[in-house]
C-alpha cells in the first residue's frame, strides 16, 4: 500500500524524504566533481609548465649521477669479456682483443674523450692511457693482443686498470655517488674511504651548512628588531623603511656583490674611514675571507627574514602586551613570555627560507670569499663548466638535496615533538 509519505521503487517502499535527500546528495556530488574537473583544467597549464621546464630537467640532471650508458654502449665486447673475470686473476687474452675492437669501433673522438675523462675520475692517468692506446692500436690483428697492449703501455698489465674498467662498463654506476661522500670502490669491489688528504666533498658540505646557518642567524639578529620597528612606526615612516628593506630585490645580485667588493677592499670607504678616524692603523682584511662572505650573503638574504617576521608581528594584537603589563609583568617578561612565542612561526619561516636559499649560493662566495669559503655549489659549477663531468656534478647536487631533505625532516620532527611536549 502506497501512501502520500512513501513511494514504490521496484522493491520495498521508501520514505519520500529519504529519496529526496539521496537525490540532493547525488546532485551535490556531481556538482563537486564538475568543480574539481574545472579546477584541474585551470591549473593544468601551470602544472605542465612546471613539469616541462622545472621538474623534468632536474630529474634528468639527477639521473646523470648514476647514468653510465655511454661507456656501456661503447664497450659492449669488453663488458662481455670481463663478465667472468675477477681481480687478481690473470687478465684473459679475450679482454685485450675485445677492448681493441671497442676502441676501433668508437667513431666519435669526442665520445671517446668523454669516456676517458670519466675513467680518469677514478684513477689519475687513465685518460692519457686510453687515448694513447686508441691512437696506437695496430691496424691488423697481432699474434697476441696482450703483447700489443704492453708495447703501447705496460700499465695495461696491471689488474687494477681492468678492475676499474669492469666496474664502469655497466649501464649504471654508483661511483659518482660514492665519490660525493669521499668513498671509493677498490679493485676488489670493497668500498673504502679515501685518504684524509683527499677528502673534499664531505668537509665542503659541512662548510656549506655552517655558512648557511651562520647567515640565517645573522639575518635573524638584524631582521627581528627591524621587523619589530616596522610594525610600530606610523604608516609613512614604515613605508619608507620597507622600501629600504626591499631595495636588494630591485638590484642585480652581481651589482650588489660588486658593491661590497668596493666597500670592503683595503682602500675602500670602510677602511679609509676607520683610518681617518684613528681607529685602525692598517687596513683590515674584510674581503676574500669568511667575513666578506657572511656580510655580502646576509645583505642579500636579509629581506627574506624580515618579510615573514613582519607578516607575523603585524598580526599580533597589541592588547596582548597591554594585558600582560596590566597584570604586573614588566616589559622584559611580557616580551619573552607573551610576544616572542607568538613570533615563533615567523622566526622559523625566516630561518628556514634564508638557510635553504643560502645553501645554493655560488656567485657571492666566489666573488667575495676566499679559497676556504667556497660552498658545495661552487664545486657543482666547477664540474659542469670546467671539467664537464656531469655525473659528478649531479651526484653532488643529489647529495646537497638529500642532506637538506634529511635536515628538514629532522627539524619537522623536532617541531612536532615540541608541540606535543608543550
Amino acid at each position: 500500500m502506497i501512501t502520500e509519505n512513501t513511494i514504490k521503487l521496484g522493491g520495498p517502499s521508501l520514505p519520500a524524504g529519504a529519496t529526496a535527500a539521496a537525490s540532493v546528495k547525488r546532485s551535490v556530488e556531481r556538482a563537486r566533481l564538475r568543480r574539481l574537473v574545472r579546477d584541474l583544467l585551470l591549473v593544468s597549464p601551470l602544472f605542465l609548465f612546471l613539469l616541462v621546464v622545472f621538474a623534468a630537467p632536474i630529474a634528468l640532471f639527477m639521473y646523470r649521477a648514476v647514468d653510465n650508458s655511454l661507456l656501456h654502449r661503447s664497450f659492449p665486447n669488453t663488458n662481455a669479456a670481463l663478465a667472468g673475470w675477477e681481480s687478481p686473476d690473470p687478465i684473459p687474452e679475450a679482454a685485450f682483443e675485445a677492448l681493441a675492437a671497442d676502441l676501433k669501433a668508437v667513431a666519435d673522438p669526442a665520445a671517446l674523450a668523454i669516456i676517458a675523462r670519466n675513467l680518469n675520475n677514478f684513477e689519475e692517468g687513465y685518460r692519457s692511457l686510453l687515448m694513447k692506446t686508441a691512437n696506437n692500436l695496430p691496424p691488423e690483428a697481432p699474434a697476441s693482443w696482450r703483447d700489443a697492449f704492453a708495447t703501447i703501455d705496460k700499465r695495461w698489465l696491471d689488474e687494477s686498470r681492468w678492475a676499474i674498467l669492469k666496474q664502469n662498463t655497466g649501464p649504471w654506476t654508483s661511483n659518482f655517488l660514492l665519490a660525493a661522500v669521499d668513498l671509493k670502490r677498490e679493485a676488489s669491489g670493497e668500498i673504502v674511504r679515501v685518504v684524509p688528504e683527499r677528502r673534499l666533498y664531505v668537509p665542503l658540505l659541512l662548510r656549506t651548512f655552517e655558512i648557511s646557518l651562520t647567515v640565517a642567524v645573522i639575518c635573524l639578529l638584524i631582521g627581528y628588531p627591524t621587523a619589530y620597528v616596522l610594525t610600530k612606526l606610523p604608516s609613512r615612516p614604515a613605508g619608507l623603511l620597507m622600501i629600504c628593506v626591499l631595495l636588494p630585490f630591485w638590484t642585480s645580485l652581481l651589482v650588489r656583490t660588486t658593491a661590497w667588493i668596493i666597500l670592503l677592499q683595503g682602500n675602500g670607504p670602510i677602511n679609509s674611514t676607520l683610518q681617518l678616524a684613528g681607529v685602525i692603523q692598517q687596513p683590515l682584511e674584510l674581503i676574500f675571507n669568511r667575513f666578506g662572505t657572511l656580510v655580502a650573503m646576509s645583505h642579500v638574504l636579509l629581506p627574506y627574514m624580515i618579510l615573514p617576521l613582519y607578516a607575523v608581528m603585524k598580526s599580533i594584537p597589541e592588547t596582548h602586551m597591554r594585558a600582560a603589563l596590566s597584570l604586573g609583568a614588566d616589559q622584559r617578561t611580557a616580551f619573552l613570555r607573551i610576544y616572542l612565542p607568538q613570533t615563533a612561526p615567523g622566526i622559523g619561516a625566516g630561518l628556514l627560507l634564508v638557510f635553504i636559499l643560502a645553501l645554493g649560493y655560488y656567485i657571492t662566495p666566489a666573488l667575495v670569499g676566499g679559497p676556504r669559503d667556497q660552498m658545495l655549489s661552487y664545486m657543482i659549477t666547477y664540474h659542469v663548466n670546467e671539467v664537464v663531468n656531469w655525473g659528478m656534478a649531479a651526484a653532488l647536487a643529489l647529495l646537497l638535496l638529500a642532506a637538506t631533505a634529511v635536515l628538514l625532516l629532522v627539524l619537522g620532527r623536532l617541531v612536532k615533538l615540541r608541540q606535543v611536549i608543550g
